[in-house]
Parts: C-alpha cells; sequence; structure tokens
C-alpha cells in the first residue's frame, strides 16, 4: 500500500494541532510522533511474532503478559489518587496487557490520557527499549502535556492505518514528517534531500556484503537509501514498482531475490551510524524500525571528541578494520573546542567541523573502501594551512575519483550554501578527477526548494559517472580547441598540484570562446558567496587566536 494523500493530510493535522496547541518545533514534534508510533508498532509486532511462534510451534511470550509495577506506587496507586481515578483500581500493579495501543489509545481522553501516558506509558516502554538492541526510549519523556492536543495527536495517528501499511510505506510515511525540519542544528547540519542522497547512493551502488557507515547519521537518510538500492538490485521485475517521492517517480524492489542469508547479513551486519544529538538518534532509529531494520544500533557519539579502541568496537559490533562505505553529509559550520579534539582528527589547528569530519572519514574506511561525503565549497579551495594539507592527503594518499559540483540553493529551506560531493576511495594515489557540473536537479531553486519540474541533470551526469573509463577516454579524445558543452570534465593530478590542490569545478572548467566572455552570473555569485563564507571562518578562527593569546 503506498503513501496516500490521506495519510499526508493526516500528518499535516498532526502537525497543524501541535503547532496550534503551543508546540512550534518540528524536531520535538517529530520526536514525539516517533515515540507514539513505536507504542502503535509494538502491539503489532507482537501480535504478528505470537502468530509466527504458533505457527513454528515455538514458546512465546508477550511483552503485555504479567504484571506491571505503577511508577510513583506510593502516590499513583493510592486510594482517591488521580491514577487510581483513571486506571479504576487501588492495586499498585495492572495487567501488563492495559499497555496495548488498541486499549489506552482508545479509551482514554484529556488529562487522563496526558497522566497515563506521561506517569506509565513511557516508563513501560523504556523498560522494553532498554533490552533491546538499541535504548531508543532512554531520557525518553512525554514533551506534549495539553490534554486536547495530546487526545486529538493520539486519535490521528490511530486513523493512520499503520497496522495495514507495509514497512515502505511506513517509512514514507515518517519521511513526511521529517520533513517539516526545516532548521539547522546547532553543529550547522541540514537535513539532506532526498533525491540527492538517492542519486549519490545510486553513484556509489552498494551491494550486499558491504558495511556502511554514516559517522553524522541525522534521520538516517542516506542507510535507508543504501537500504532501498540493495534491494533493488535484487528483485524480480515483478516484484519492483513506481511509487511517487515528492513529486517524482521512483523505482522500488522488494529484494525478494536475496537469500536468507543475505537477508540476514543485510539487516543485522550492514548498517551502522552516530549522531551526536539524541534527538536525532531517536529519529534516525525509529526511521529504520520502520523499514524493518530492528538491530541496526545509531550511538549516540561525537566522533570529533571520542575515540572507540579495537576492544569497544567488538562489545559494540562494530567492524574494526574499518568500513567499506562511508556516506555522510557532516555538519558545515560548527567548530569544536580546541581541548575536546581527540589526536586522530587533528588536522592543523582547525577546529572546523567540516574539515575534521573530512580527516575521521578518510580514516574510517578501509583499505580500498569508498566514500561519498557532501562539503561546504570553502573546503575545496580554502587557504588555511588545515584545508592545502587535507586536500593533499586526499589526492596523494587517496584516489579522488569525482567532484559533484551542486548549485547554491540545494540545501534550501536550511541554507543557500553552495556545496559539493566528494567520490574518493582509501588509498593509492589520484590521477585524474571527474568534476560533474550540476545547474539543474529537477526542483525549483525557490524558498523550499521543493516544487518539482523536469529540468534534470543528475541523470546524465550519474550516467557520466558510472561510465567513468569511457568518458576519460572522450575527454582524451577531444580538439584541445573545440568548445566543450558537457556539463562534465576532468583534471588531472599535474593540474592539482599546480593550482594548491584546488578541487573546485570551475576552476578546471574548459570555456569556450563565447563562455569565456559570458561565464554564468549565477556561477560567480556562487563563487563569491562561498569564499565569502570561507573568509568569515578565516576571521573567526583568527579572533580566536587573539582571544587565546590573551588569556
Amino acid at each position: 500500500m503506498p503513501l496516500t494523500a490521506d495519510m499526508r493530510r493526516s500528518i499535516d493535522q498532526i502537525r497543524d494541532y501541535l503547532f496550534g496547541g503551543g508546540y512550534p518545533d518540528p524536531v520535538s514534534n517529530a520526536e514525539q510522533l516517533s515515540f507514539l508510533f513505536f507504542f502503535f508498532l509494538l502491539e503489532t509486532i507482537d501480535d504478528e511474532n505470537r502468530k509466527r511462534a504458533e505457527v513454528l510451534q515455538e514458546p512465546f511470550r508477550s511483552i503485555f503478559d504479567g504484571e506491571w509495577t505503577l511508577r510513583s506506587a506510593e502516590t499513583s496507586a493510592r486510594e482517591g489518587s488521580r491514577m487510581a481515578t483513571v486506571l479504576r483500581t487501588a492495586s499498585r500493579t495492572i495487567p501488563r496487557s492495559r499497555f496495548r495501543w488498541t486499549l489506552w489509545a482508545r479509551e482514554m481522553g484529556g488529562q487522563a490520557l496526558v497522566d497515563f501516558v506521561g506517569d506509565q506509558v513511557f516508563p513501560f516502554f523504556a523498560e522494553i527499549g532498554a533490552a533491546g538492541a538499541h535504548d531508543f526510549m532512554r531520557g525518553a519523556r512525554l514533551g506534549i502535556q495539553d490534554p486536547t492536543v495530546l487526545t486529538q495527536v493520539v486519535r490521528l495517528v490511530d486513523g493512520l492505518g499503520l497496522a495495514d501499511a507495509d514497512s515502505d510505506t511506513k517509512g514514507d510515511l515518517f519521511e513526511h514528517v521529517l520533513r517539516q525540519i526545516k532548521q539547522a542544528g546547532e553543529l550547522g547540519q541540514f537535513r539532506t534531500p532526498r533525491h540527492i542522497i538517492r542519486r549519490i547512493v545510486e553513484m556509489v551502488d552498494p551491494t550486499i556484503g558491504e558495511t556502511i557507515y554514516d559517522p553524522a547519521a541525522g534521520t538516517a537518510g542516506f542507510l535507508v537509501a543504501a537500504y532501498n538500492h540493495i534491494r533493488l538490485a535484487h528483485s524480480s521485475p515483478g516484484q519492483i514498482v513506481e511509487v511517487d517521492v515528492d513529486g517524482k517517480s521512483q523505482r522500488r524492489g522488494l529484494g525478494d531475490l536475496l537469500a536468507p542469508e543475505d537477508l540476514d547479513v543485510l539487516r543485522n551486519r550492514t548498517f551502522y551510524g552516530n549522531d551526536v544529538d539524541p534527538k536525532m538518534v531517536r529519529l534516525a532509529t525509529m526511521n529504520l524500525r520502520l523499514r524493518g531494520l530492528d538491530n541496526v544500533r545509531i550511538l549516540q557519539r561525537n566522533v570529533l571528541t571520542s575515540v572507540l579502541d579495537d576492544a569497544s568496537k567488538e562489545e559494540l559490533g562494530l567492524p574494526t578494520e574499518g568500513y567499506d562505505i562511508v556516506l555522510a553529509n557532516p555538519p558545515f559550520s560548527g567548530r569544536v573546542d580546541k581541548e575536546r579534539i581527540v589526536d586522530s582528527v587533528r588536522v592543523g589547528n582547525t577546529s572546523s567541523t567540516e574539515l575534521l569530519f573530512l580527516k575521521y572519514l578518510q580514516d574510517s574506511l578501509r583499505d580500498g573502501g569508498r566514500a561519498a561525503v557532501v562539503v561546504p565549497e570553502g573546503v575545496l579551495f580554502g587557504s588555511s594551512s588545515a584545508h592545502l594539507e587535507l586536500r593533499r592527503q586526499l589526492v596523494e594518499n587517496n584516489q579522488v575519483d569525482a567532484v559533484l559540483s551542486l548549485p547554491g540553493g540545494v540545501f534550501q529551506p536550511y541554507s543557500g550554501v553552495k556545496t559539493s560531493v566528494l567520490f574518493f576511495r582509501k588509498g593509492g594515489t589520484t590521477r585524474e578527477v571527474l568534476y560533474l557540473h550540476v545547474d539543474e536537479d529537477g526542483y525549483q531553486f525557490d524558498a523550499n526548494h521543493d516544487t518539482p519540474n523536469e529540468d534534470d541533470d543528475l541523470p546524465r551526469l550519474a550516467a557520466a559517472y558510472a561510465q567513468r573509463e569511457a568518458s576519460l577516454s572522450r575527454w582524451e579524445a577531444r580538439e584541445s580547441d573545440a568548445d566543450w558543452h558537457e556539463k562534465w570534465w576532468f583534471a588531472d593530478a599535474a593540474a592539482l598540484r599546480d593550482n594548491s590542490y584546488n578541487l573546485t569545478a570551475s576552476r578546471y572548467r574548459p570555456l569556450g570562446s563565447s563562455e569565456a566572455e559570458h561565464e554564468d552570473f549565477l556561477e560567480l555569485l556562487d563563487d563569491v558567496i562561498a569564499r565569502e563564507l570561507e573568509l568569515v571562518k578565516v576571521m573567526e578562527t583568527l579572533r580566536d587566536m587573539v582571544r587565546e593569546y590573551r588569556a
């Protein structure tokens, strides 16, 4: 069952109820909805597990069997107390079956619902979460205290039809919730547009058996896209469907050709991630769980200020030799206290998160591993010693395969910053870099960048990348004085060295006579803005150095 217009409208209604009821923070609202989805789905999952056990004639104990001791029992269950009135009992225990969604969510309302959910439902499911692969509910609390708003939201969630939806539909529904998050995090992290994520994953082309890692996972967009990509590659024609996602047609596969052992690897030993923000960890966990990836653990961790030794990695079930693939959109504009930065990610004296993350990503790959990372344009041309050294390491100690140059505005409504995507492999040395220049990405460059149109350079550029050797042969066979009209071109390592390892696409773009006279005005503006932002960072660094000197 695909995501329907009625489902989208219901989510929009929930958003409107929350906003109108005095809950304007979209991140917190998405987190609260993830909790409610979790409460709803666990009953469905428990029932499915019971039916499976009956078929297989295996023993089964429901999470809703037995008794539950009321939290704050001395006051909650005292005769005449509010909780005793809500539960219509003075006992200090109640049957665990009372925590089935179909009982409390459909029977209670108003202040009684607020009290029961806040005082009992959250602790009940927190106990279950603590026993799972990841403590999804750790520190969770009810944030919707208005009785009318909570009642309406619970009723709308109940009416979404989640019990009848497949995992893809549940995931798409949650993605619609996540689209409401239109703000940047404190470290400068932005939600990556899903059509950009899907194209990046298609270009990297992960396969079954490879480990895939996102060290700044956010809401797990890259991991979900990689999961869908692998399933599509292992689906028979009859099990591939076309679905509408964000106004564009997208192919989805059920993965019916995956052998049971491959499916086990895909679900349990393929995807890994971290995020520094506990809310993002919860949202990522729910996004993965809704798609059947219950055992993917997203760690709450700042990789720039903490190190895991091999023993810790083994205990957490992480690969000790590095990852096959790293996909990431790390924070753009944040800074970390220099005293907290671990030695392994230091690059000179910089505290800029985008540079430190790029160093960390290189070290996270196993030999021959592949990476695709979104970076602000300043990383590609910045003149500080840290910028120069990092780019030197990339070019001389790795194989930089391509730079996908994205237009300014792709990250609206979060930021208009100009960005590119670096594609590289660990080890070896760079011979030539394929530059892929995007003018149009299939969506209008307006305030929200979410209105689809027909202008899209990404498919042709992805094809040029997939046929890289043929593209290189065509490039080398061109007439040196002839105009080049493709939106892709190459630069060899010698040219990179001669230009201080500058990796920007515009530096090496072949211009015909007419193009040289009339360089695209929007490109000029993007370049000026990127350089101004980089200058601001340099001045901030200088200011910090002066403060340290005076201290």
